[in-house]
């Protein structure tokens, strides 16, 4: 059977009109989503996308971003003066992914085998919060928090049952959050108190500190699925 191209990048896996098969055309390989999710708070050096994707290789790197770009889900461009380096960032219809990543994650972390502690990048910390907000339970309640996540930093809004988050210096906000992803992960889904994490040096709270426990009560993770028994 003769193959046809995805926007040029490569043969097609599927023969099929599905909108689904056509999906993972886009998004099926390795790395390719979890590229997308790290430039989901903004533009990322090649350096940057390759130093929160452990174990990925910069010759796959450079292979999954020609696909990308290819298939326009992502442009390459040149940030200004002073910093006038190459940069990679998401189109607008690559923006469009974002739900895709949140119905996968809540769906994913129903299963058993999710562990909330293994290593996080910070784009996916952040990403994660915007899946897991508890909307209703936030009801009007209304703050800005910051984030600092080793090298990078974050400014978080939530108002009317929304968490809006930049990738920017916090400047003055709320609550400030010095930590790494994974810890910030187990403070917000384990339910590990701060004075734990403050104690072992792993994390440092600034602001106001009762604000900042009513922000972790707005997360959990969805009920574990139960195992279907086999019929005897």
């Amino acid at each position: 059977m003769k193959s046809e191209k995805v926007t040029g990048a490569r043969p097609r896996w599927y023969e099929d009109a599905c909108g689904t098969a056509l999906a993972l055309e886009f998004l099926g390989e390795r790395w390719s989503l979890l590229i997308l999710r790290e430039l989901m708070f903004g533009p990322r050096r090649f350096g940057e996308l390759r130093a929160h994707l452990a174990g990925l290789s910069a010759n796959v790197l450079t292979q999954r971003l020609g696909g990308l770009e290819a298939a326009g889900l992502v442009v390459r461009r040149k940030l200004p003066p002073p910093a006038s380096v190459q940069v990679y960032d998401l189109t607008p219809w690559g923006r469009e992914v974002e739900p895709i990543m949140q119905a996968m994650g809540r769906w994913a972390t129903r299963s058993p085998d999710h562990d909330p502690t293994l290593p996080f990048s910070p784009a996916s910390a952040m990403l994660s919060l915007r899946t897991m907000l508890d909307a209703d339970k936030a009801g009007d309640l209304a703050m800005t928090l910051g984030f600092r996540l080793g090298n990078d930093a974050f400014r978080a809004t939530l108002a009317e049952g929304r968490l809006d988050i930049v990738r920017a210096e916090p400047g003055e906000v709320d609550v400030l959050v010095e930590t790494d992803p994974t810890t910030l992960a187990i403070w917000i889904y384990v339910k590990r108190p701060i004075a734990v994490a403050e104690a072992e040096g792993t994390m440092r709270l600034s602001g106001d500190r009762a604000l900042a426990e009513r922000f972790a009560d707005l997360f959990a993770l969805p009920p574990k699925v139960v195992p279907v028994q086999a019929a005897d």
